[in-house]
C-alpha cells in the first residue's frame, strides 16, 4: 500500500482555539479525490490524534468529516487553558505541527 504525505493531499492544515478550553484542528483537502483518499484510509481516528498529541483518548472530543468542505475537523481538550500561566500559544494557532508529518496509506496510486 502506497503512502502519501498529508501535505500533498491537504491544502489547509491549521489549528485554532475553540474557546479557552478546546483546540480545533482543520484538515481541508485539495479536492474531492484527496478527501476520499484520506477518508478511506481509516487513519483519522480518536486514537491517532490522542497519540499525536500525547493526550488521553477522552480528551479527543470529536473527529468529524465534512464532506461538503472536503475537510476533517478534530476537537481536543487544551492541556493548558488559553491565557493561563504556562500557555505558550494563546490563540492555539501553532498546534498543527504534529499533523505535518502524517503519511496517509492509499489504495490507488496518486498521479
Amino acid at each position: 500500500m502506497k503512502k502519501i504525505k498529508i501535505t500533498d493531499l491537504a491544502g489547509v492544515i491549521r489549528s485554532k482555539n475553540s474557546g479557552p478550553f478546546e483546540l480545533t484542528l482543520d484538515l481541508v483537502f485539495k479536492d474531492r479525490r484527496a478527501f476520499e483518499l484520506a477518508r478511506r484510509s481509516g487513519i483519522f481516528t480518536k486514537e491517532l490524534f490522542a497519540g499525536l498529541y500525547n493526550i488521553n483518548l477522552q480528551d479527543v472530543l470529536g473527529v468529524v468529516e465534512y464532506e461538503q468542505a472536503n475537510a476533517i475537523k478534530v476537537t481536543l481538550v487544551r492541556s493548558v487553558v488559553s491565557g493561563d500561566p504556562g500557555d505558550t500559544d494563546i490563540y492555539g494557532a501553532q498546534q498543527h505541527a504534529p499533523l505535518l508529518d502524517l503519511e496517509v496509506p492509499v489504495e490507488e496510486p496518486c498521479v
